[in-house]
């Protein structure tokens, strides 16, 4: 065998023990007569001692970085010991060697921290995921999986898999499509997600199904976005949303307790989505730290101010214990708010001073008691700052939500290892896309609604009213999962579709499978799909799902390592019946 032991379980209770390790070479040493090597293999570092005896062959088959090679010898200890490694108490006295296979010079070195790019790294991803803390992160999603799958199972869950080349159904994102080389001219989409197959598999009869799951969108990249992600993706029957709620509630509770030793002992917050995003300006708040979302409309306007007088939104936050910003930095918040990625015109401060005074960027407009009123409203204490946006409402509740951010990022109050759960619920069903002119589905057309909202379907005027039976898993400010419980019934699925304004034929030819099966006995159910990679992420303290994917996409969708996507050759392309139409 190539080895008896792996570079990271030896320990003193070996000593005087034959081994035979394998491995790469992390360093060499030389010193006079004797070269000290650290070996390396997926579990850890062990420290060879290649003594004088071997100087010859040394001298012969010099050692590089990043060879294979196999030693034999004896587990001896350390005469200075290493406490940052398990295996720093021992070495092992080499006694003979091999090469198994040589190694060109790294273009980067492949240690923690290490001197390559990320485009450099991704090129050669195979010699970066050498890497301990790249090692880290796939071991963390590894035992991510085990415990979503071991919970799962404790709960009568079945894993069914589901297929891959299915039909197009523009419902969302922009489908991925593959052309049949045995149907000329057609085409079939790789899934967003398995949504219409699951909810066959409830009309199946099988009550509790999930999948770990790869899925595909072909959207515009960002640090938590991939074209090919995993999800965690769940279906119960006979199953309300509260039922829902508690069994995935449950089950990201036995994550963070296999994963992080984290107990949490209290139900995880609600917040209605009209909530979050009065107080927070987005649907998925950050709760680490308070800096709720004021509206000043009342209090702000009448003061002869015309930004706040035309504005369709005033709104402020009130930052803690930061009174003493100075100009250069309240100017410097004003520049960030400015940005095109925000895109306001201005910031309005009002300092509360030790004092108790208050002091503010537009006092010609306000006086004393006028501000008072302001700080009175936004809960504001001597030695707090109060931010004030105004404009468009859209625009400028996103713009505060992102100030709010800000702000506790440049105050430390994210701190990514505390874990802050919650659940936001009772969604719009609909959203108004100005640019189709047209009522959308706000997750996707199987939603459904509110039981008590579903005779206001039957009104255009009273669709912004329509509540949706959906749910979103928040964490940390970061949507880590989402669903919804579905329409089970033909009659109020082609009423949605319609809605959507899908004609008939439209939705016989999109999704008549699906309206076919409701009509022989679908149960009531519910389901939800976690986010994999972002989940991983976030229990490692990355901001970017890449570290966590063992072979992922750069920010243009491509594969550097692969050089993929690339052209095909035209026997292929007159296979499929394709010509290319240049750009």
């Amino acid at each position: 065998m190539y080895r008896s032991h792996t570079c990271g379980e030896l320990r003193m209770e070996h000593a005087g023990q034959p081994v035979t390790l394998a491995g790469w070479v992390q360093t060499v040493r030389k010193f006079g007569s004797i070269t000290f090597v650290d070996l390396r293999d997926r579990y850890g570092i062990t420290q060879l001692l290649l003594g004088e005896s071997l100087n010859a062959q040394l001298d012969q088959q010099p050692l590089g970085r990043e060879f294979v090679v196999q030693v034999k010898g004896t587990v001896t200890e350390r005469t200075a010991k290493n406490k940052n490694i398990p295996t720093g108490d021992i070495e092992i006295t080499v006694s003979e060697f091999s090469v198994l296979n040589g190694s060109k010079t790294p273009p980067f070195t492949i240690q923690d921290d290490t001197d390559g790019g990320d485009e450099l790294r991704m090129k050669y991803r195979y010699l970066d995921l050498r890497r301990n803390i790249v090692k880290q992160n796939l071991d963390l999603r590894y035992k991510v999986n085990r415990a979503v799958r071991n919970y799962l199972d404790s709960r009568n869950f079945m894993e069914i898999e589901t297929p891959y080349l299915i039909k197009s159904t523009p419902e969302g994102a922009r489908d991925f499509v593959v052309p049949s080389r045995m149907n000329p001219n057609q085409f079939y989409a790789l899934p967003q997600s398995p949504q219409t197959f699951k909810q066959l598999l409830m009309v199946s009869g099988y009550d509790r199904y999930y999948q770990i799951v790869k899925c595909f969108r072909d959207e515009d990249l960002r640090a938590d976005r991939q074209p090919e992600f995993t999800q965690i993706d769940c279906e119960m029957s006979f199953v309300d949303q509260e039922d829902v709620l508690n069994n995935f509630e449950d089950m990201t509770k036995h994550v963070f307790r296999e994963i992080k030793g984290i107990e949490f002992n209290e139900p995880f917050p609600r917040m209605t989505w009209d909530d979050a995003m009065k107080y927070y300006g987005n649907d998925k708040p950050d709760i680490r730290f308070e800096m709720k979302l004021v509206d000043l409309g009342e209090t702000g306007r009448g003061n002869g101010f015309k930004v706040f007088d035309d504005a369709e939104l005033v709104v402020g936050i009130n930052v803690t214990g930061c009174s003493e910003y100075t100009r250069k930095q309240t100017d410097e918040l004003t520049d960030w708010v400015k940005r095109p990625q925000i895109g306001m015109n201005g910031l309005v401060y009002v300092k509360h001073n030790a004092d108790g005074s208050l002091k503010s960027s537009v006092d010609k407009f306000f006086n004393e008691q006028a501000l008072k009123l302001i700080a009175d409203q936004c809960q504001s204490q001597p030695g707090d700052l109060i931010l004030i946006l105004a404009g468009k409402e859209e625009r400028t509740r996103k713009a505060m939500s992102e100030l709010r951010l800000e702000m506790g990022e440049r105050l430390g109050l994210r701190d990514k290892n505390v874990y802050k759960p919650l659940w936001v619920i009772d969604f719009p069903l609909f959203e108004y896309a100005e640019e189709e002119n047209r009522w959308v589905a706000r997750h996707h057309p199987f939603t459904a609604p509110k039981p008590e909202h579903i005779h206001l379907m039957d009104d255009l005027s009273q669709y912004a009213k329509i509540k949706a039976n959906a749910y979103d898993i928040v964490l940390n400010g970061t949507e880590i999962g989402g669903g919804s419980i579905r329409i089970f019934q033909r009659d109020l699925q082609e009423k949605m579709f319609s809605a959507l304004g899908m004609t008939k034929e439209e939705a016989d030819h999109k999704f008549g499978f699906l309206l076919g099966a409701f009509e022989y006995g679908a149960p009531p159910h519910g389901g939800i799909a976690f986010g994999f990679d972002r989940f991983c992420s976030l229990l490692g303290g990355s901001e970017t799902i890449r570290d966590f994917i063992a072979f992922p996409k750069n920010n243009s969708g491509r594969d550097v390592m692969l050089d993929a996507p690339a052209a095909i050759d035209q026997v292929q392309l007159d296979e499929l019946a394709l010509s290319l139409v240049k750009k």
